[in-house]
């Protein structure tokens, strides 16, 4: 079974055990719709990748974690879309939760759905339980503070928002789990991942400025959201032409911060593949 096939199977897993009987009709259609289908799951795939380079050792524990850190990104993505963030009409081409069930349920779906990452990784299959503690915290503290999503979606509430710190938090600190959360479940040794995840992160935020900026991003979000609602963006700060400079040294720089393990030439050609589909075609810049 492919990387897809895996990450898919476990999610659809995952949402069955949530929305089975006795959860409320519309509810249980709001925890799909959030997650079905999905964009790229890159995060997911990425921690996949990272695994199959540690070894693989436990592939269940692995699409576990996969899963995990896809229904944390989603319920992301719930809540960013809310009137009280960024008011989105659209998300992965389609109405936005709120849009289609109401702020109340889109507002549970979203904490539902982190509940239910951690509730993932509780059941799965460890042959080693005492990587269960390391990944839960790797984990929460991504999503949490000082530095995780929460954090970096705080920023947006302060009178001056620190442009590094604010796209590690909001974006970077769930591919720092992604990458790191490989390597844990594989047995390895996650801070020598840690890099690779801030990198990729650093990279995908200048990505989404970049589109923001050029009108290439999601539809029904608009160019310019990030001026609208007075935001940082890369582009502000170092123009169009410095924000793809600093996006192909972040990709430059990821690559480079691969370990030298077995399957680490695999895994710089997923990360490259990876940068290609960043920015909208008409201005994007190949890795070297």
């Amino acid at each position: 079974m492919d990387a897809d096939a895996r990450i898919e199977a476990r999610l659809h897993a995952a949402i069955e055990r949530a929305g089975g009987k006795g959860c409320p009709p519309r509810f249980s259609e709001a925890l799909a719709y959030a997650v079905f289908p999905g964009g790229a799951r890159v995060r997911p795939q990425l921690l996949l990748a990272v695994a199959a380079a540690c070894g693989d050792p436990a592939p269940d524990l692995a699409d576990s974690a996969a899963a995990a850190l896809e229904l944390l990104h989603c319920a992301s993505l719930v809540h960013d879309d809310l009137p009280a963030f960024d008011d989105a009409s659209l998300r992965r081409g389609k109405p936005t939760v709120h849009a289609v069930f109401g702020q109340p349920l889109a507002i549970l779906t979203g904490d539902a759905l982190i509940a239910l990452a951690f509730e993932t990784i509780a059941v799965a299959r460890a042959p080693d339980p005492s990587r269960l503690p390391a990944l839960t915290a790797l984990i929460a503290r991504s999503i949490g503070a000082p530095n995780g999503i929460s954090a970096g979606q705080a920023w947006e509430s302060e009178p001056a928002i620190p442009l590094e710190q604010y796209h590690r938090a909001k974006t970077g600190a769930l591919f720092v789990a992604a990458t790191m959360g490989g390597a844990l479940v594989a047995g390895g040794n996650p801070e020598r991942w840690r890099t690779l995840g801030q990198k990729i992160g650093e990279a995908y935020q200048i990505a989404d400025d970049i589109m923001d900026a050029a009108g290439g991003g999601e539809a029904g979000k608009g160019a310019g959201k990030d001026a609208q609602l007075c935001r940082p963006n890369c582009v502000h700060e170092l123009g169009m032409d410095g924000a793809i400079g600093r996006l192909k040294a972040r990709v430059s720089e990821a690559v480079a911060s691969i370990p030298n393990v077995n399957g680490a030439d695999r895994l710089r050609q997923i990360v490259t593949a990876q940068a290609h589909r960043l920015v909208p075609k008409n201005i994007a810049v190949p890795a070297e």
